[in-house]
């Protein structure tokens, strides 16, 4: 961040100053312990925890100034909300950038990949600001546009919405040039009537674009490409069509290999380093914003295809010491991720034994039990030898499969995480992959931590 004044920051957020209005602030944390000199605290209330507690521990760090809704002893600016705020001083701090540079900025939606497709960006655009992880809503991606400063060419950005509405308030704090559409999933649908309203909801980013904008739409998927009339440019990538086209797609081993055909040039056959097929849409997705932007095609395809994963519980694979093979995608989960993680998983085992562990898929709503019903018939439907299934929020998948065909201890169920280490521990052997996948919210991803232990 480039530094601003304690003054500026007041008149950003119409808040009111109590200190010296010539403080400079050269960064924005929400966590105490992640506080360094000269950066400004903003001071959230939670369910559990009042960040205006942990103002002095903040201070203490070197905090230069904090952002709150009540009084602390130490210089601040208060406003009534703290969210609304941060979401002020971004809008206001990413127009000064304007002002003064060249940005491009990029905003990504889509039920699944938005996080794949952003760290793919981070490795292949120049000067570029990234979201750490999944930063994606309306705290994560203010604190994102705050890490961008002078030098900062392409500023990328997550965005999440679960519900009809939110793009809109995220693109009002980060107006857009770029907008990439992913997937029209059932991510959140406890949120929605309907994929319909799903798609009315992934719209609105392309209907923030300005008249010189463009749109990166997903030609394989028929909800996302009909938002083209929508844009006042859409360019369409895909693995069967678009302006952005993979060619002879063929798997190597659970990665996906294959050649680019784009308007202007054909790309040599590249293999992804990233594990799964379904990293096709997001390679695509990032290889046509990276040519928007005006990157040479042959340098943008080579980043993106060696380009590993920068966040965790994202398809990471881990061969561990005793032969056995770790999949490690419990960050997060829907129905059409959890289906691609298990074809994933056939394809790395290569004939090998193959080990599904799955938890439960938050947000579902109503639907919770008809689609873990589906994943347990998916499961027996591929032949994968066992499926461990963790947790009463997953457990339809559990009955589904042993009501499908799968006998004696292809299927199990356990309630805790404590108790599938056990199952695995005394399961596993040598050559087997094991698949952890899960809503993170799950808490799965701890037992994918268990089992890389120091190997990651």
């Amino acid at each position: 961040m480039r530094a601003v004044t304690a003054a500026w920051i007041a008149q950003a957020v119409g808040g009111t100053l109590a200190g010296d209005p010539a403080i400079e602030v050269t960064g924005v944390e929400k966590d105490s312990r992640d506080v360094h000199p000269g950066a400004l605290y903003a001071a959230f209330v939670g369910e559990r925890v009042d960040g205006h507690d942990y103002a002095p521990q903040a201070v203490a760090a070197g905090a230069a100034l904090s952002l709150v809704s009540r009084p602390v002893d130490a210089p601040h600016v208060l406003v009534e909300d703290v969210t609304l705020a941060l979401g002020a001083l971004a809008r206001a701090y990413l127009a000064l950038l304007r002002d003064e540079g060249d940005i491009t900025v990029i905003g990504i939606t889509g039920s699944n990949g938005k996080t794949t497709t952003k760290d793919l960006l981070a490795q292949a655009l120049p000067d570029v600001v990234a979201p750490v992880g999944s930063f994606n809503n309306e705290i994560g991606l203010p604190l994102t546009v705050l890490r961008a400063d002078g030098g900062t060419r392409h500023l990328v950005l997550e965005m999440g919405a679960s519900g009809l509405g939110h793009l809109t308030y995220l693109t009002d704090i980060a107006p857009i040039d770029v907008a990439v559409v992913l997937t029209v999933g059932t991510a959140h649908m406890g949120e929605y009537d309907s994929p319909e309203d799903v798609a009315v909801a992934k719209a609105e980013l392309v209907r923030a674009l300005p008249s010189h904008g463009v749109a990166i739409l997903n030609a394989d998927d028929a909800r996302v490409a009909a938002m083209a009339p929508l844009a006042p440019r859409a360019v369409t990538f895909g693995a069967g069509a678009g302006d952005v086209r993979a060619v002879g797609l063929t798997p190597d081993r659970g990665r996906a290999s294959f050649s680019v055909d784009t308007p202007g040039a054909s790309l040599e056959r590249r293999t992804l380093t990233l594990v799964g097929e379904h990293h096709v849409t997001n390679a695509l997705a990032a290889l046509a914003t990276c040519l928007e932007c005006g990157i040479d095609p042959d340098e943008a395809w080579a980043a993106i295809a060696a380009a590993r994963p920068l966040s965790a519980h994202r398809m990471a694979l881990t061969e561990r010491a005793d032969g056995v093979t770790i999949i490690d995608d419990a960050y997060n989960a829907s129905v059409e991720s959890m289906r691609a993680a298990f074809r994933a998983l056939k394809h790395v085992a290569d004939g090998g034994r193959t080990i599904a562990v799955i938890g439960e898929i938050l947000e579902l709503g109503e639907d919770s039990v008809r689609v873990h019903d589906s994943l347990g018939v998916d499961v027996v439907r591929l032949r994968l030898d066992h499926t461990l299934v963790v947790g009463d929020g997953a457990r339809a998948a559990y009955v589904a499969a042993v009501r499908e065909g799968s006998w004696g201890d292809e299927a199990a169920f356990v309630a805790t995480i404590a108790e599938a280490h056990a199952w695995l521990e005394e399961n596993l052997r040598a050559g087997d992959t094991v698949l952890v996948k899960a809503s993170h919210g799950s808490g799965l991803w701890r037992l994918a931590d268990d089992l890389v232990g120091g190997s990651r």
